[in-house]
């Protein structure tokens, strides 16, 4: 390798054009750190020390002192926010919208979290407002969000509805099973006042965004079974077999129910037991159960339960099963069994819930959409008991 000369005179060049730069770098950052109002430095000792509203006092002391401390406007809207104070944080961000020096990229953030402001604070058709004025920005997906929650809020399916539509063209994700529990509240609406057509078409436009929609298919069934035709109301519920078998719980009562209206009780008792075997399901065999206490006495009830606790051994089963044993013993023989019941149902008591996929809230009913979280459709049509035995599995 050939040494020349000039390299002696490049290292030291490079070396020396590091240090000067490294010097400029510290000079504008203590610069910088001096320029700084001395509220800033006390405000994140606060915050350090978790003094939340001392710092935010040091921190508004440092905005009065220094108009263009932009982000820690947001910075401070956005805590007014999460804490509530929505009528602060309005108050941050309607300054920040109406100062004329500020560039567009942030006017539209400051618009962005006004409208959020609007929204938490309940005032719907300010924020409305300013979700739709974000469209065609960088904000308009996630203004988009923002409004199918307040047009849900409103109940406004219809603006819902097209919210969803625009949403999968702008972020490529479907919405249909969205839309779908859309139409279906659309329906209910129509059925409450009998526009029984209105609600068919609804429920039409349901299936058609969302083909495996239960509860479309469910409410089509409700509404053949109110106008007593039985037959068609079971031939539209037993589709929930082919859309998604583990909701057969919910229509088991109402096929039952429609089969007697029909006088072919019988028939309904095979179908569910044929659905027993394919698909276990307490909440089926409960259903069950009574039906063929009330057909074939407390004995033939008590083999169908025991048979499905050896097939699936639960709790709850349990429970039904001591109960079927209780209908068929004399009174002398109940005391001990009535007890051990009496305990396992206090048990169970926990375990015949359901619960929300989504963020774990339980209730004894079910629901299409969820109290707690709002999803839609994040409920299992199964006990938690039912759900945990078979994770275990």
């Amino acid at each position: 390798m050939n040494f020349e000369l000039w390299m002696l005179l490049v290292f030291p060049l490079f070396f020396g054009m590091g240090w000067v730069a490294a010097r400029i770098d510290i000079k504008q950052l203590l610069f910088e750190s001096r320029s700084l109002p001395r509220s800033y430095f006390q405000g994140l000792n606060f915050l350090l020390n978790e003094q939340q509203d001392k710092a935010i006092e040091a921190f508004i002391e440092v905005v009065q002192v220094d108009p263009q401390t932009i982000e820690l406007h947001f910075a401070l809207g956005n805590l007014f926010r999460r804490r509530g104070e929505v009528d602060r944080a309005i108050r941050m961000h309607l300054n920040l919208i109406e100062r004329p020096d500020l560039e567009e990229d942030k006017k539209q953030q400051a618009l962005f979290e006004l409208a959020q402001d609007y929204l938490n604070a309940g005032i719907l058709d300010r924020a409305e407002e300013l979700f739709l004025k974000l469209q065609g920005t960088s904000y308009a997906h996630a203004a988009l969000n923002f409004l199918l929650e307040l047009y849900q809020k409103e109940k406004n399916w219809v603006m819902a509805i097209e919210i969803t539509q625009r949403l999968a063209k702008l972020s490529g994700k479907p919405y249909d099973k969205e839309a779908a529990f859309f139409y279906c509240e659309l329906a209910a609406g129509d059925w409450a006042m009998q526009r029984i057509d209105g609600a068919r078409s609804y429920l039409a436009q349901a299936l058609e965004a969302n083909p495996h929609s239960v509860r479309a298919t469910m409410m089509l069934g409700d509404i053949e079974n109110a106008l007593q035709k039985y037959a068609n109301a079971i031939e539209i519920w037993q589709r929930v077999r082919h859309q998604d078998p583990q909701y057969l719980p919910l229509v088991a009562e109402r096929l039952l129910q429609a089969y007697r209206n029909l006088g072919q009780a019988d028939a309904g008792i095979s179908l569910l037991q044929e659905y027993l075997i394919n698909y276990s399901s307490l909440d089926l065999m409960n259903v069950l159960f009574d039906a063929i206490v009330k057909r074939d006495g407390p004995e033939a009830a008590y083999k169908l339960v025991r048979g499905e606790l050896q097939r699936n051994p639960t709790l709850l089963g349990l429970d039904k099963l001591l109960e079927a044993r209780l209908l068929d013993m004399s009174m002398e023989h109940r005391s001990d069994v009535e007890m051990v019941k009496n305990l396992v149902h206090q048990r169970t008591r926990l375990l015949a819930m359901y619960r929300c996929a989504n963020c774990g809230f339980k209730a004894r009913q079910f629901y299409w959409h969820c109290p707690a979280c709002h999803g839609w459709e994040t409920y299992l049509p199964r006990r938690t008991e039912e759900i945990g035995h078979e994770a275990k599995l």
